[in-house]
């Protein structure tokens, strides 16, 4: 791809990132739990478009209107409610939702409203059964700094996440209401974006804040947009990133698109579009319009005071990069301190701190030690985990009294998969303490030798007076915790 001078052509990019929050559902108490098995019922439902507050009908809800569709909805009786089929006003808005966006506000220095009105989006694709999804600004006038300078933050909502698609023929859609109501952060950043390369940055940097609070993780729990036009081209949104990295490419095509379209005399339209595995795009619907917004009736004016707005800073998050250069600080290299953050360890890496000093050790207590010691009884890291979670507090303070070495750690787990008895194990220790310490000063006083010359100036020091396959057995586990 040849180098393109986005700056000459004019680019304005701008992102928007839908994130899932970890917390019951929006606007009733059901659980944001989705489900795969069979569903417990089905209705059936046809979406009308209506006016919204220009008293207009918005362009996107026109071109869905004449597809004429019929729409099936899935539920459960336990994550679904009259409010999910839209047989019930909506409940009070979510309190922990509301906190955590305002975490996320303070953290991209926004604005906070203290008066807002909660609205209704027109959305009559099938995925909400009201044909609108209920939306409320919080926030706005932020900003981040990236490395090629400041990104504004326009707007921070938070609102109710769509139903799920399960299937979509010509004139039936079958959705699944499990996912309708679950808590979105939406935030959207101001076309303030250069390149490709800063876009992808803006996203790594907004999805750092977004995991410093309470989100949910893995995939369908965040979705980005991104808008992009050049000069003479017009504003195209762009969705289905799950892969920031897919950005660079992406951006750079359609900008190619919209260069091609110019130089052919063709007008580009102003449209909604979806992203491609191999960094193309395809249309998707027009873009829709302010035309489609208006007041929730069912709802008070949400109020943010300031005495909520100053509590909520007092449990304001670190951010994840703050995070990182500590724990690098304490000893930790990177790849633990990523597995870490990857696996969702950390607060329990935190917590075996206070009671151990250790932070190699702890690290390999939750990240190392349960895969190599499932790998070696063929069993799922899962299992090994389970079974021994409430054992690792009581080891780590054997280790702190110095009851238990460390290299002896790994050998204990070992046996109580094994399914021993801890007790049973610390009396069998005490009576391997001389070897293990004899073994443990010859490592260390000759280094780099084979297991089997290890076992010959054990067995030589101690006159052949000691059980060979246990010696072995020793050796072995002290060379495979180095």
């Amino acid at each position: 791809m040849t180098e393109i001078d986005y700056e000459k052509l004019g680019l304005k990019c701008g992102l928007e990132i839908h994130q899932q929050l970890d917390t019951h559902k929006l606007f009733c108490n059901c659980p944001s739990i989705l489900r795969n098995d069979e569903p417990e019922f089905s209705v059936e439902r046809r979406l009308h478009a209506v006016a919204g507050e220009e008293g207009e009908i918005d362009i996107a809800a026109k071109h869905e209107v004449e597809k004429n569709r019929k729409f099936i909805y899935q539920g459960y009786s336990d994550n679904v409610c009259l409010v999910e089929l839209d047989e019930e006003p909506p409940h009070e808005i979510n309190k922990e939702d509301l906190r955590i966006v305002l975490q996320i506000s303070l953290l991209l220095h926004a604005h906070i409203l203290p008066l807002s009105q909660i609205m209704r989006k027109t959305v009559i694709d099938g995925s909400n059964t009201s044909g609108f999804q209920r939306t409320v600004l919080i926030a706005r006038d932020g900003y981040i700094e990236t490395s090629q300078g400041r990104v504004g933050i326009d707007t921070i909502c938070l609102e109710e996440d769509s139903a799920r698609i399960i299937s979509k023929k010509q004139s039936v859609s079958v959705y699944r209401l499990d996912r309708l109501g679950i808590p979105l952060i939406e935030i959207a950043t101001s076309p303030d974006i250069k390149s490709p390369e800063q876009a992808k940055e803006t996203a790594l940097y907004l999805g750092d804040v977004l995991r410093s609070c309470k989100v949910k993780r893995g995939i369908g729990t965040i979705r980005q947009d991104v808008n992009v036009s050049i000069e003479g081209g017009a504003r195209v949104e762009i969705k289905g990133f799950q892969n920031p990295a897919m950005m660079v490419k992406t951006i750079a095509l359609e900008v190619e698109r919209q260069k091609k379209l110019i130089d052919h005399g063709k007008k580009v339209k102003k449209e909604v579009r979806n992203a491609l595995v191999d960094g193309t795009t395809k249309f998707l619907r027009p873009m829709p319009g302010a035309a489609r917004m208006y007041p929730e009736t069912d709802l008070p004016l949400l109020e943010i005071s300031r005495n909520l707005i100053n509590d909520v800073k007092k449990t304001l998050p670190r951010l994840r990069k703050d995070i990182k250069k500590d724990f690098e600080k304490i000893g930790l290299n990177k790849e633990m301190i990523n597995l870490l953050f990857k696996q969702n360890k950390l607060n329990e890496f935190k917590d075996f701190l206070k009671v151990l000093n250790n932070p190699n050790l702890i690290a390999k207590v939750l990240l190392i030690f349960p895969k190599e010691i499932a790998k070696h009884k063929n069993l799922k890291v899962e299992q090994v985990e389970k079974k021994l979670d409430s054992f690792i507090f009581p080891i780590l303070n054997l280790v702190k009294n110095k009851k238990l070495a460390s290299e002896q750690v790994k050998p204990v787990l070992i046996q109580l998969i094994e399914g021993k008895k801890l007790e049973d194990i610390l009396k069998n220790k005490e009576n391997k303490l001389n070897l293990e310490e004899e073994v443990l000063k010859i490592i260390k006083q000759k280094p780099g030798l084979s297991e089997k010359a290890y076992m010959g100036l054990i067995m030589k020091g101690f006159k052949g007076q000691i059980n060979g396959k246990e010696a072995m057995e020793i050796i072995h586990n002290f060379l495979s915790n180095k």
